[in-house]
């Protein structure tokens, strides 16, 4: 299955509908007060850059999301893959096209908050394998038994991987 990401407004029914998803396997998983989800209409603003991933029949089966917080900070948020695609590298491709997409936005750090125990396995994974190391509490967010908090410095224009 051959799969695109889109940069895509959060105001259609495609990303509606992940993010639904996504709700729907989230709030199980923590109390309502631990769930940070930013709605659909608040994806839509100037600081929000959301991504879609698309099967070769245009079917929608991932999100992401990119909030820029100014001074060089950006926050990935909303990161979701339909489970039968799962295992396809998808969150992968997402992403890169947020970090891709912050690097030339001039962001020099992506932060992010995702859940805790077994229904977060896989995000963990990700964010690890892509070079997000565990640190304390980002932004507005309270430290608690629910939350795992990540970052990642931004390398920008590939020399100063080199410089290391």
């Amino acid at each position: 299955m051959a799969i695109t990401v889109f940069v895509e407004t959060a105001l259609q029914d495609d990303v509606r509908n992940l993010v639904a998803a996504l709700n729907a396997h989230i709030e199980p998983l923590a109390p309502a007060e631990y769930n940070f989800c930013l709605k659909v209409e608040d994806m839509a603003d100037d600081t929000t850059t959301v991504f879609v991933a698309r099967d070769d029949e245009g079917k929608a089966v991932g999100i992401g999301a990119l909030k820029d917080h100014g001074d060089g900070l950006g926050e990935v948020k909303r990161m979701f893959t339909l489970p039968e695609v799962r295992g396809q590298r998808i969150g992968v491709r997402l992403l890169n096209a947020i970090q891709d997409k912050a690097r030339v936005s001039g962001h020099k750090k992506l932060v992010l908050e995702t859940g805790t125990g077994d229904g977060y396995a896989g995000a963990w994974r990700l964010y690890e394998n892509a070079g997000f190391a565990k640190c304390g509490p980002v932004l507005d967010y309270l430290e608690s038994d629910y939350s795992a908090f990540f970052e990642k410095e931004l390398v920008m224009g590939g020399f100063e991987e080199l410089l290391k």
